[in-house]
């Protein structure tokens, strides 16, 4: 019954049920799993004579007398009076003729709405309406509110949820009773009847519990059912330790590892020492040292016979590895290699990865492509940004199920990191070196842009550091008149404030040999002045970049500010990143000045999380995790204790496998 369509039991007409449709909602079972984005809490009745102006007043009242008329320009109004045992109060309502079929003198209704002073009276305008009984749905109560498109409100997504309520029992549930019990968790009909239609506030509080932990619960039971299935087909490289190898590493390094970094190192350790493969994510702000770590990852690897594949988004990012990471390895007698789209002679390079006389290979993800065969592969190395999903996993199992280690710089609370990478083992460097200096961060007003140029134009001409400007666009806009776009910027800025150094250009339209250009003229000192979009390279090193100026800064999320303000800071000189608005808004200048004050990342983050939510931060649709309905990404109790339960019912269920 629960998968019948909706347009065999639903009273409607052919135009809702294809609305409905457009929303996914076509079963008996999705309209309801169709869940009340928020509530209006309408419970408590107050007399006509204690009736507040501007305020909600739920009123229980007779109608007095009713008449209907049009206005002179046409609208249909109607008006009256509703009385109860302490007064009476005018009422009237525009354009709902429909009213008069509905509404009869002397029956007694709930009204809800606001009280208005117009013309020297109190009016109360356009209240919604419902006849008295035992079963209201639309006032005199705690009222669902769903999300709506046009055609389609709440009070019509109400008449229909209502009659359905009777299936509610019939939905499966799948959830064992020893969770329910442990997590004390109400059952799944009882839950959906009371997030439609709550009794109380304390049946509601519960069945948002029990749907929340519902959803979060299945998440955590794929991700991982794929982790298991992962480890329990493979047997994985067991990785000794190179502590030898290790000190000496270090020592060429010049500077000593944080905490953080010695211990997200010993973490991979003790996985890659288990027998099983290593599946993890390392998290790191910008700047943390996250490559570092990785390195001395690959080292212990090589140590013990095996080979490393590094994996990086772009050619320029390739590039900057090799470059570093060769030097340091030379050291310790590790062999490198890079492998990216532009380097010739590719065949010789497969014939010395296959034949084992390359230790680390260095490229993009053209690394786990058919032609390339390693002699034996035992750990990828993973720049997150370009996701690393099961097909992936699925070509890695091709060279013998390595080590996996996944790599992003942009933090993600570690409750959300369980949802995002259920997978996944998370280490997280949430400290920076001790060298590091602090950016100086402030919101530039538009009174004080010429004073912001001329002073970045002195530190250029004197003191030979480099800029870089971030637009949101990179062409003009119609819409969008007030943003400023890097083209024109480009050309503002060579010919006007900027016009005696040297200016580049950088956006997602160049092709990738325009890029690699553009970023190689600013990295060799030969631009001054970057003009980028938000293709800006993470994770490229300009030693002598030191100011980064955003702006339509407000038209970024925070975490996406941090990343471009970590682009700065890379030298020994201070570095200074200038927000400039387009707009200010309340919750724009509110990211801002979050900015302005705060340096961690992870704290960002957590701002960002509560400010905008997770499916504008981190775009949840776009990384392959759904959007959750009712449960919250920043409820870490909840997904903390889904983890632990989905865990604990894998575990179970592999022991019973055992037994029969």
């Amino acid at each position: 019954m629960l998968d019948t369509k909706l347009d065999k039991v639903l009273r409607t007409t052919k135009k809702h049920i294809s609305l409905l449709s457009s929303l996914g909602v076509k079963t008996i079972f999705d309209l309801l799993s169709y869940y009340p984005r928020t509530y209006t809490d309408e419970r408590n009745t107050v007399l006509i004579v204690d009736m507040k102006l501007d305020q909600l007043n739920v009123i229980k009242g007779r109608v007095k007398s009713l008449h209907g008329r049009k206005s002179k320009n046409g609208m249909h109004v109607m008006e009256g009076i509703i009385s109860d045992c302490t007064g009476s109060v005018a009422v009237i309502w525009f354009n709902q003729g429909y009213l008069e079929r509905i509404l009869k003198v002397g029956g007694l209704y709930y009204f809800s709405g606001k009280l208005k002073y117009d013309k020297g009276r109190s009016v109360f305008a356009s209240p919604k309406v419902e006849a008295v009984s035992e079963n209201v749905l639309h006032t005199a109560r705690i009222v669902p509110v769903y999300h709506e498109t046009e055609g389609l409100i709440s009070k019509w997504i109400r008449d229909k949820i209502y009659p359905l309520l009777k299936y509610a029992d019939s939905v499966p549930d799948t959830l064992p009773d020893w969770v329910k019990k442990e997590m004390d968790l109400c059952e799944l009909g009882f839950a959906i009847k009371n997030v439609h239609f709550p009794s109380s506030q304390k049946d509601l509080v519960r069945a948002r519990k029990r749907l929340a932990f519902n959803e979060v619960f299945s998440l955590q039971l794929k991700a991982l059912k794929i982790r298991r299935a992962f480890k329990k087909f493979s047997s994985g490289f067991v990785i000794e330790r190179a502590d030898e190898a290790m000190k000496k590493f270090v020592e060429d390094l010049g500077f000593s590892l944080t905490k953080a970094q010695r211990r997200s190192l010993i973490e991979m350790l003790n996985d890659m020492g288990g027998g099983v493969p290593m599946l993890r994510l390392l998290q790191g702000d910008v700047g943390s040292g996250k490559t570092i770590v990785a390195a001395l990852a690959a080292l212990n690897v090589v140590k013990s016979g095996y080979q490393v594949a590094f994996m990086v988004p772009t050619e320029v990012l390739a590039k900057q590895h090799f470059s570093k990471l060769r030097e340091l390895f030379d050291k310790v007698s590790i062999s490198t290699e890079i492998l990216t789209g532009s380097v010739g002679e590719k065949d010789e390079i497969y014939s010395k990865i296959f034949g084992g006389k390359v230790d680390v290979v260095i490229g993009t993800h053209a690394l786990i492509q058919d032609k390339v065969k390693f002699k034996k592969l035992g750990l990828a190395i993973v720049d997150e940004q370009h996701r690393f999903g099961v097909e992936q996993r699925r070509k890695l199992a091709n060279h013998g199920f390595p080590h996996l280690l996944s790599m992003t710089a942009t933090p993600i609370p570690r409750t959300l990191a369980m949802i995002f990478y259920g997978d996944l083992d998370v280490s997280i460097i949430d400290e920076l070196p001790p060298s590091r200096k602090k950016i100086i961060t402030k919101v530039v007003a538009e009174d004080k842009r010429t004073d912001c140029y001329k002073w970045i134009y002195d530190r250029v001409k004197n003191g030979g550091d480099q800029v870089y400007v971030i637009c949101p666009l990179v062409e003009e806009s119609d819409y969008l008149e007030e943003v400023k776009s890097a083209k024109v910027e480009f050309e503002k800025l060579s010919e006007g404030p900027f016009k005696n150094l040297k200016v580049g250009l950088l956006h997602g339209r160049m092709s990738s040999a325009e890029k690699d250009d553009a970023m190689f003229q600013f990295k060799s000192g030969k631009t001054d002045v970057l003009v980028s979009t938000s293709v800006i390279e993470v994770g490229v090193d300009v030693s002598n970049a030191t100011i980064m100026m955003i702006e339509g800064a407000e038209r970024f999320g925070l975490s996406q500010l941090h990343q471009f303000r970590g682009r700065v800071g890379r030298g020994e000189k201070q570095s200074y990143c200038f927000l400039l608005a387009s707009k200010y808004t309340p919750d724009g200048m509110a990211r801002l000045s979050a900015l302005e004050g705060t340096h961690n990342g992870f704290d960002l983050a957590e701002i960002d999380l509560k400010l905008r939510g997770p499916g504008e931060v981190y775009g949840i649709r776009q990384s392959g995790i759904p959007d959750l309905k009712i449960a919250s990404f920043s409820d870490s109790e909840l997904i903390k204790n889904a983890r632990k339960m989905a865990d604990k019912f894998l575990t179970n269920q592999e022991a019973s496998k055992k037994r029969s």
